[in-house]
């Protein structure tokens, strides 16, 4: 890996004029090809300052139902599924988008795209699959399950649902919730999530004329808030789940747990590829398995259908990347909610804590609502940037996003997200001779800037592109040099080589002529996951001392062997 480039202080450019005649617009637009300068003219008449004063101000947001014309010429039928964890409101969502004769499910994670696709293939619906990473497409497939931020605003639909809509509230995602609340044009739009939401998304809806109903979900079993902590990890039972907020803490309580010699235990936690989240998942789940309980982070909070019988919050704190803070209501109630699940082993939850310091936040914030969404994550469309960008006469785009966000106008229901990860990368890219449209898709880029190792990652590939136009994997990683990681620090630093190659196949689907090793990078992935899922398997076992489970040597070559099978590479 090549070490993390130094990056340059940038200086503010020249400010913008206080007014944008026409003229100026139009001859920016002019240098653009035809497809950009359609796109671009489409969003740009539709500012509500050009429509008042006849002049454009491309800072103006405060009408962002505008930008999607597709969506506007419909009167769609929005239906509000709301209600806690358990209560069947998706679903019954996903029932009405079975029945439809076209339709598309966006999610917040790449495991519920998976899994939603899986279930409309399974009822022989026909279900594409389209994440940043994975294009899983079915010919004649009229119905596709997608990552929210892959969601299409130019196709049309009979059906849609997007589900957790209350992350329109996430400082960070909620934007790309905006666009397809009020971009997918479909005669039917169902909204999944917590009645935090409902105020909001009627303000939001009123000027688009959709009709609205909102319909209430109770939970369709109990949730039992126990009046008595855990205590001794004595007290631990099968189908129990622990929750923690690092991952050095989940090994510690793993341990913890595993040297009692009655549980062995799997794990979940964010930084854990999506694959072996899933296997581990399954494992738990398995009733016939040995790995009768779970240690996670709060990435239990959506996504994953784990037959629970308790949570126990090992505490309710957590660090958010600024300060250690207490968990917020909706945040408890989203993990608590995961106890108990219709039609499993364990229908009815139960939740407690560690300590009992811990229970009178727990069940306050058990009994109180979920505090109702103020505002609605935004951001401006590329074609904006780079026409503001134009105008500067610069393709520097760390300076030019954060002035652009520092003048935006906003309506009282809308938010700029919040785009530190986006002005880190641009920092890095800036620093190469790139177009601004290739600056803009790695700022995009599902990156960990915060992991050394991935930051890294981008950086190459963000280099090797510009000086070639060209990125081979092999030029920043050599297949056949991974192994099963012997501590923890070893398995932090597979999970770091495992976003790189994330990284890769995202760049791939996006300019693939120049990163045409997706299917090695995707193999790569494969068998990362596979020396991560054994690392944890024999970590389990070696506690117990049951060596017999482990996999030979042999098993485990073969079962890489079968993700080796790559078209040759040319050069």
């Amino acid at each position: 890996m090549a070490r993390f480039l130094l990056r340059k202080k940038l200086s503010s450019s020249t400010p913008l004029p206080p007014n944008l005649h026409d003229t100026m617009i139009r001859s920016i637009l002019l240098e653009l090809d035809f497809n950009t300068r359609l796109h671009a003219w489409c969003s740009f008449r539709c500012l509500s300052s050009y429509h008042i004063s006849g002049k454009f101000d491309l800072t103006d947001l405060t009408q962002p139902h505008t930008w999607y014309p597709n969506a506007r010429r419909k009167k769609r039928n929005v239906f509000l599924h709301v209600g806690p964890t358990n209560s069947g409101k998706t679903y019954n969502a996903l029932k009405r988008l079975e029945s439809s004769s076209s339709g598309v499910y966006c999610g917040p994670l790449r495991l519920l795209a998976w899994e939603v696709a899986q279930r409309l293939n399974k009822a022989k619906v026909s279900c594409n699959l389209i994440t940043g990473q994975e294009r899983e497409e079915i010919d004649g497939a009229k119905h596709s399950s997608v990552t929210v931020e892959m969601a299409d605003v130019t196709s049309e639909y009979q059906c849609a649902v997007i589900d957790e809509i209350q992350m329109v509230g996430c400082r960070t995602r909620g934007f790309s919730f905006t666009r397809a609340l009020l971009g997918i044009s479909s005669d039917e739009l169902h909204l999944c999530g917590d009645p935090a939401a409902v105020p909001l998304i009627q303000r939001i809806l009123e000027v688009t004329g959709d009709v609205i109903k909102v319909q209430y979900y109770d939970r369709l079993l109990p949730l039992i808030p126990l009046k008595y902590p855990l205590g001794s990890f004595s007290n631990i039972n099968t189908g129990d789940c622990i929750v923690t907020f690092s991952r050095r803490e989940i090994y510690k309580l793993k341990k913890k747990i595993e040297n009692g010699g009655k549980h062995l235990c799997s794990v979940v936690y964010g930084s854990l590829p999506p694959e072996t989240r899933t296997k581990q998942a399954t494992m738990f789940n398995d009733e016939s398995s040995e790995f009768d309980v779970l240690v996670a982070s709060d990435a239990i909070g959506m996504g994953l259908n784990l037959n629970i019988s308790r949570i126990i919050f090992s505490t309710l704190k957590k660090f958010d990347g600024v300060y250690n803070r207490e968990l917020t209501v909706p945040e408890i109630k989203q993990i608590a909610g995961r106890a108990g699940r219709y039609g499993s082993k364990f229908p009815i939850g139960e939740v407690t804590c560690l300590d009992a310091e811990d229970l009178p936040l727990l069940h306050s914030s058990l009994e109180s609502p979920s505090p109702v969404l103020e505002r609605a994550g935004l951001f401006p469309t590329f074609d904006l940037l780079s026409l503001y960008s134009r105008l500067h006469s610069t393709t520097t785009f760390h300076p030019i996003l954060e002035q652009f966000l520092e003048k935006a106008k906003l309506s009282p229901d809308y938010f700029i997200a919040d785009c530190e990860h986006m002005l880190k990368v641009a920092a890095v890219v800036d620093t190469f001779p790139l177009g601004l449209y290739d600056k803009y898709l790695f700022c995009l880029s599902p990156v960990d800037m915060n992991d050394d190792i991935a930051a890294q990652g981008l950086t190459q590939f963000a280099e090797n592109y510009a000086k070639k136009g060209l990125v081979r994997l092999r030029e920043i990683f050599t297949p056949g040099t991974l192994q099963v990681p012997k501590s923890q620090n070893a398995l932090k630093e597979l999970e770091s080589i495992h976003k790189v190659l994330d990284l890769y196949v995202w760049l791939s689907f996006r300019m693939e002529d120049s990163f045409p090793d997706r299917e090695l990078a995707s193999s790569q992935k494969a068998i990362c996951s596979l020396l991560i899922e054994e690392f944890l398997e024999r970590l389990g076992w070696q506690r117990q001392g049951k060596g017999s489970y482990r996999h030979s040597p042999l098993y485990l070559q073969q079962k890489i062997s079968m993700h080796l099978t790559v078209r040759p590479l040319h050069y």
